[in-house]
């Protein structure tokens, strides 16, 4: 089902705008200065992108920058956004990418293709791994076989860099770490990264995989089956148990989701080609979170301790260096800060 928008805006990229970021690049750091440049002069904006998923929690973050940018989009999703109504300016179409026909219509005329439906995570992939299968890969290669009949010639894909490297062997991973997935969804993530390479080389699609840390803050879904900070948070505000698996020692890398947006941004304007990490670059134990979450909440946390889980990874953290070195970004939202935003979401929502 296709909801018609208001209308689809139009990207500008007229020469004052350009005047105006070149009079500024003194100013900027020189490796940002110098993918700025590439980025103007290389790579013309695209206009118009379809967002698979794009009424989920970090979907709707890459909405909300694009459209700031001035970017038409349309979203490719089987829901509704949970936590507020349809906006006036976006397409919705309602349903999913293993519909050929409707498919078909929301590729429409699109110039790029945010690639970010899912409909497992980690911690219940293994419970289902050919319904992962089934669902996200056979359904992510209906989505390249639509842009090639449709004539898209651009994807950004959200990867995993939590789960493709499976156990590093460094404590801050790059990009040219082994990949062993210990989760099916890690390994349906790593074979969609595969297809889509494949399909560059067989159609000379144009692609850029993004390997994001933890993603967290409003809008994150409260289900506890993903996402510690934002399910820990919503029990705060309900005055649940908090529950940790494992002694609370594990280390993850956090995302602030808007500067997961900023990085989705400059994806889509890249040609690259390219694989990134994105991420902090700094690890946060488990028990090192819920201690930051009382400052921020002011409330005393005492949590149940559980039995670890076999896939478990005990540490991961990202190198971001060759995304800071070729987009010049890196993330500017503290883990504190992202917290108490995530916090003050939460509140919003329970009053």
């Amino acid at each position: 089902m296709v909801l018609p928008d208001t209308h689809l805006a139009e990207a500008s990229s007229e020469c004052v705008g350009l005047f105006l970021i070149c009079s500024a690049l003194p100013k900027i750091h020189s490796h940002a200065r110098v993918a700025i440049v590439r980025s103007l002069h290389m790579h013309k904006p695209m206009k118009r992108v379809l967002i698979t998923g794009g009424c989920g929690f970090i979907g709707s973050h890459i909405v909300d920058h694009l459209r700031n940018l001035g970017y038409g989009i349309r979203i490719l999703d089987r829901n509704s956004e949970r936590f507020r109504d349809p906006l006036p300016d976006v397409q919705y179409c309602i349903g999913s990418y293993a519909e050929p026909d409707l498919l078909d219509q929301a590729l429409d005329g699109i110039d790029a293709v945010m690639h970010l439906a899912n409909s497992t995570v980690p911690q219940t992939s293994n419970l289902d791994p050919a319904k992962d299968v089934g669902d996200n890969l056979l359904g992510s290669i209906a989505l390249l076989d639509g842009m090639v009949r449709c004539k898209t010639h651009k994807i950004v894909y959200l990867s995993s860099g939590g789960t493709v490297y499976g156990i590093p062997r460094i404590r801050c991973v790059d990009e040219q770490q082994p990949l062993e997935p210990i989760v099916s969804y890690g390994i349906v993530k790593l074979a969609i990264e595969k297809y889509i390479n494949l399909y560059s080389r067989l159609h000379g699609l144009d692609y850029c995989i993004l390997r994001a840390s933890n993603p967290y803050g409003p809008r994150q879904g409260r289900l506890g089956v993903q996402g510690v900070i934002g399910t820990f948070l919503y029990k705060l505000s309900t005055g649940s148990p908090i529950e940790i698996w494992g002694d609370g020692t594990v280390v993850r890398d956090f995302l602030f989701v808007k500067d997961l947006a900023k990085a989705s941004t400059l994806a889509i304007e890249s040609g690259s080609r390219s694989i990134y990490n994105v991420g902090s670059s700094e690890g946060y134990s488990i028990n090192q979170v819920v201690g930051i979450m009382s400052q921020v909440t002011g409330l005393p946390i005492r949590p149940r301790y559980k039995e670890s889980t076999p896939y478990d990874v005990p540490f991961v953290t990202l190198n971001i260096s060759k995304i800071t070195r070729d987009f010049g970004w890196v993330p500017e939202v503290s883990l504190e800060f992202g917290i108490a935003q995530t916090w003050d979401w939460i509140k919003a929502q329970n009053v």
